[in-house]
């Protein structure tokens, strides 16, 4: 299990409704303009007891061009699913990455807990909640899964 960050056009990213999603082809596109994204359409790793654990699908990708790019058995995967990209335990960097490509798809970075991503004017990655009287909140405080950095 891990926290999870989605490139998505919905307001929330779990929204059912189908007509703000990113199509697969739109995402095919954004792969094949981007030299510094790969189209695997698969994963591997190997587990700490040795297992091999397999992933494919269909809009699975990487981002090559990660300074941490096969350091231990690590890579930025980008993976297509229910109209979103989505990305696993991101650092800042591969964050700073999915902020370039939401704003290809005219989209927005968006966490697990609704929380949005956004780089300000110095290039620092910051985040926000939206309250339910829709007034935007900046937030100073880490999501919970950040709570050892």
């Amino acid at each position: 299990m891990g926290y999870e960050l989605n490139i998505t056009r919905q307001e929330n990213w779990f929204d059912e409704d189908d007509s703000q999603q990113i199509s697969l082809d739109e995402w095919m596109q954004i792969l094949s303009n981007d030299k510094e994204m790969r189209l695997d359409g698969f994963a591997e790793a190997t587990t700490t007891n040795g297992d091999t654990i397999s992933v494919e699908s269909e809009g699975l990708s990487v981002w090559t061009k990660y300074s941490g790019n096969g350091l231990n058995g690590n890579y930025a995967w980008f993976d297509y699913r229910r109209g979103n990209i989505i990305c696993k335990n991101p650092d800042d960097e591969i964050i700073g990455k999915m902020l370039d490509i939401a704003e290809r798809l005219n989209a927005k970075v968006q966490g697990d807990e609704g929380e949005i991503y956004e780089r300000s004017a110095d290039n620092k990655i910051s985040y926000r909640y939206i309250d339910e009287d829709d007034n935007n909140q900046t937030s100073t405080k880490k999501p919970w899964w950040k709570f050892w950095q």
